[in-house]
């Protein structure tokens, strides 16, 4: 529509422009024998014409006829075959992503996909899908969807990844998913990246291509099954904590900000234990690769630092609240 509109302004522009300065008219009567001959009323001339402004003339409806015809067609399609409303709905989608930030992009929409996206609704956590396929969902929900190919960069581009927290790849094959993470390192260097391995020896080589980390369904399944019947109370305890949505129970990490309430205390002196109740399982010490398992309450917290904690719902948020940066 833009590109029909440029074709209309610039045929009246040439027109306007010639008569005026062929015939010595002044723009309004420019303007109306301009607009009456592309249009081919053909109420006649506004004043008299010379041989160069009847040369002109036929010059401007020769042009003038073959753009209106274009810009007709186009005004056709755009209402009866839907096209403003794709348009006007792709527009929308785009200032909607442009403000997005720290959000997850979700690659691919089947089956995991779609319980990936519900556990993220579930947290409340701002996140895009991109689906190739065709697929409805609920509007209710407020999720972006963008209809494309996840391993095209502008696809991505589109999808805010450069302003984008993490990404998870769970698309049909091993190789689209590698491709994939090839580029989302590629484009975000800081972006956590989550990637579905689906045969044995993909994993090593999503890894290698810059995956954070990779699920292999069968393997994780495999053993969580055989643990349900080797050790089904600790799978019935890790199933309750980590259950989105469950204020009762739940294990949570928390990052430390610079200047937080946490900053440069010990576990001890922070009170998290006597006052909230909460129990810190494990922390992960800012640029360290392993995790310290039960650290002594002696630690001390920085910024940067996470801790992995488990207890109440809402004394966890308010632990959040504590280690946020001031």
């Amino acid at each position: 529509m833009g590109f029909s509109l440029l074709l209309v302004l610039t045929a009246m522009g040439a027109g306007v422009a010639g008569y005026m300065t062929i015939e010595g008219w002044n723009f309004r009567d420019a303007l109306f024998m301009t607009v009456i001959t592309l249009a081919t009323i053909g109420y006649g001339e506004t004043h008299p014409l010379s041989n160069d402004g009847r040369d002109f003339t036929i010059i401007l409806i020769f042009l003038g006829v073959g753009t209106m015809a274009y810009v007709v067609n186009n005004a056709v399609r755009v209402i009866f075959e839907g096209e403003w409303q794709k348009t006007f709905g792709r527009r929308k989608l785009e200032n909607r992503l442009e403000k997005m930030s720290g959000h997850i992009i979700i690659c691919g929409y089947g089956r995991m996909g779609r319980v990936v996206s519900d556990e993220l609704l579930a947290k409340k956590l701002p996140h895009v899908i991109i689906e190739q396929s065709p697929l409805e969902t609920d509007a209710d929900e407020g999720v972006p969807v963008i209809m494309g190919d996840a391993t095209q960069d502008e696809i991505l581009k589109l999808a805010g990844i450069e302003r984008a927290a993490g990404i998870i790849s769970v698309l049909s094959t091993d190789a689209h998913n590698l491709y994939l993470v090839l580029s989302a390192r590629g484009m975000n260097p800081n972006i956590r990246i989550v990637a579905r391995a689906g045969e044995e020896g993909a994993e090593q080589k999503l890894l290698r291509a810059g995956a954070d980390r990779v699920v292999s369904p069968y393997k994780y399944g495999g053993v969580w099954m055989a643990n349900m019947i080797v050790k089904p109370a600790v799978v019935n305890f890790l199933e309750f904590a980590t259950r989105i949505g469950n204020q009762e129970f739940q294990i949570e990490e928390v990052l430390v900000g610079e200047g937080s309430s946490l900053d440069g205390k010990s576990i001890l002196d922070s009170a998290v234990n006597t006052k909230l109740g909460v129990i810190v399982a494990a922390i992960k010490k800012q640029g360290a690769t392993e995790m310290k398992f039960n650290p002594s309450m002696n630690t001390v917290v920085k910024p940067g630092d996470i801790l992995v904690v488990i207890g109440d719902g809402k004394k966890l948020a308010q632990l959040e609240t504590l280690a946020k940066k001031r």
